[in-house]
């Protein structure tokens, strides 16, 4: 359980500020993360890795020479957004280009794709490296499916190595894909984790048992088995990664890590048998690593890696680094990189017409209803995110929309209530994938600012224009989701919903009376989830586990789609007579 903090939900930001304080010579707070403090070579490629918090020393301890240029970092077990992105790698970067590498999670990778667009739209050229070395997640011939755990160290130390020593971006990249090609991780749990504030951990494995194929953002596993001894674990472990052994490698870098409450001494009993099973099998070991070097909170678990190497690969791993929880040989000091923040552009706002002035104050209002209800049933959210994810969706939508309808209200206020909707709209959608990261922080911001876009500064507005902003925010979130009907996610309630406001409306009905019949449509449709398997996000690899569930971006989409059916319908029988909304 966290014991020391003050605000839960800032105690993300709180551990990165006390981390940069903590190690002034290496690191530099920055908006979104933190970046390496000593100089770097001119036309170095900057490594900009990054991720959720809660799994120090991944990814902000990870930062250095030798290692990363930055590191974005998200709320707790949640991606951080494309700005923060942005932000952290417009600062890293030094005329080398960026390759940014994370863990392969739908948050983080529709986070840092956005980032990555907008880098390589100001001429900042980006490239992506996903880590999957997690073996549980997806069977081989899936390896692009797979999540990136413990495996994160190699590929982030291999690529930083080869950045320090002046490769080019195409040959930093080429590495770092080779390192991940040549990572693989498997985990077990023994308790699952608590999020700061809570009263309990996100699971529980039964007393004298394990959990076989962990997460690290406090999903339980795939299977549960009887708690063995540690020689039974190495085993158990050893076999099955050997099992993946690329073909003719010899040489093998194993990492073993503890998740958070396995200490030490425990990790170094596992680790002999670990070394005797190799070298058993005729493996050489190089270089070993023992350790805390990814971990979810406090999760009692471990897992172990194996990073196979040749000439090339194990010259990188063996060269010098600085971070502040990772370090290899001596690296040469250098002078302090001077950071300025440049001069704040000058906002400007758009035009609006007295039309898109009602329709932003009403936006506003509609996303202070949304808070309300998200607030009510939070809990209830992470308790269904919980079964099969990580137990974070209630949190990160109250993150997200508290940030969007404070953002909309300010902007109406200082606008004196004449802001158009379109910019209230991405104003709120900003903040909400701002401060909400994640896979749904992504689609509901990005969602939200398409309805902003559709809706635009008109003379007058008709019912017509209802499933129009409806359509603009489903087709976002499918195509920046990737995902279709019947993946149990967020799509399965938002598909048949917008259906239904386009039926009605086109059959006669009111915006009100559309979109309360439409509310009713997602509603059933989210219960239907229950009856599917999940093949998108976190909760495939527990696909089991959440049948007889319905899914947690459904059902929120549904609760919200409700609330603003009842407050339109409400605010509309509240106007006299001949009033327009």
């Amino acid at each position: 359980m966290t014991r020391l903090y003050d605000d839960p939900t800032a105690f993300a930001d709180a551990a990165i500020d006390g981390l940069a304080a903590a190690h002034p010579r290496l690191l530099e707070r920055v908006d979104g993360g933190v970046v390496r403090a000593p100089e770097m070579s001119e036309n170095q490629v900057a490594v900009v890795i990054g991720g959720g918090s809660g799994h120090y020393p991944a990814f902000a301890g990870l930062v250095g020479p030798g290692l990363a240029a930055g590191s974005a970092c998200g709320n707790l077990f949640a991606s951080p957004s494309a700005g923060q992105i942005y932000r952290v790698a417009r600062t890293a970067a030094n005329g080398g280009g960026v390759l940014l590498s994370y863990g392969n999670y739908a948050g983080d990778v529709l986070h840092f794709g956005q980032a990555q667009e907008r880098l390589n739209a100001e001429g900042i050229e980006t490239r992506t490296v996903l880590v999957s070395d997690d073996i549980a997640s997806a069977p081989a011939a899936e390896r692009d499916k797979r999540r990136g755990i413990a495996g994160d160290l190699t590929v982030f130390k291999i690529a930083g190595a080869a950045a320090e020593e002046g490769a080019t971006l195409d040959e930093v990249e080429r590495l770092a894909r080779k390192a991940n090609e040549h990572t693989f991780s498997l985990g077990v749990a023994f308790d699952g984790c608590t999020l700061p504030g809570a009263d309990d951990a996100l699971f529980h494995v039964p007393e004298d048992t394990m959990s076989l194929g962990l997460g690290i953002h406090g999903e339980p596993g795939i299977s549960d088995h009887e708690l063995p001894t540690s020689a039974e674990l190495a085993e158990l472990l050893v076999t099955r990664l050997l099992a993946e052994r690329p073909d003719g490698a010899t040489r093998a870098v194993p990492i073993v890590n503890g998740l958070g409450t396995v200490k030490y001494e425990e990790l170094f009993v596992l680790f002999g048998h670990v070394d005797r099973l190799l070298r058993d099998a005729g493996v050489s070991v190089v270089e070993p690593e023992v350790g805390e070097l990814v971990t979810s909170l406090d999760m009692a678990g471990a897992s172990l890696t194996l990073f196979w190497v040749d000439d090339e690969l194990e010259r990188l791993w063996s060269s010098p680094a600085d971070t502040p929880a990772f370090r290899k040989g001596s690296a040469p000091t250098a002078p302090r990189r001077s950071f300025s923040t440049g001069k704040a552009a000058e906002v400007t706002h758009e035009r609006a017409t007295p039309a898109s002035a009602e329709l932003g104050r009403a936006a506003a209002r509609l996303l202070a209803t949304a808070r309300g209800v998200v607030v009510r049933h939070e809990q209830e959210l992470g308790e269904l995110d919980a079964i099969a994810g990580d137990g974070d969706h209630g949190i990160g939508m109250r993150r997200g929309v508290e940030a969007a309808a404070d953002a909309a209200a300010s902007l109406v206020e200082e606008a004196g209530g004449q802001a158009c909707v379109s910019e209230v709209l991405a104003t709120a959608g900003d903040a909400w994938s701002e401060k909400a990261g994640g896979t749904s922080g992504a689609l509901w911001g990005s969602g939200i600012a398409a309805i902003g876009r559709a809706l635009g500064s008109q003379q007058e507005y008709d019912a017509a224009a209802a499933p129009a902003a409806v359509a603009a925010y489903r087709d976002t979130v499918v195509a920046l989701g990737k995902t279709e009907l019947g993946d149990k996610t967020m799509v399965d309630a938002l598909v048949p919903y917008a259906d239904a406001v386009a039926e009605r409306i086109a059959a006669g009905a009111s915006v009100p009376e559309a979109l309360a019949a439409a509310g009713d449509v997602a509603d059933a449709a989210a219960r239907a989830t229950a009856d599917l398997t999940p093949k998108k996000g976190r909760a495939r690899p527990l696909a089991e586990k959440s049948l007889g569930h319905p899914d947690p971006g459904a059902t929120s989409f549904a609760l919200i789609a409700a609330g603003l059916a009842e407050d339109l319908a409400q605010h509309t029988a509240d106007q006299p007579q001949g009033e327009t909304r």
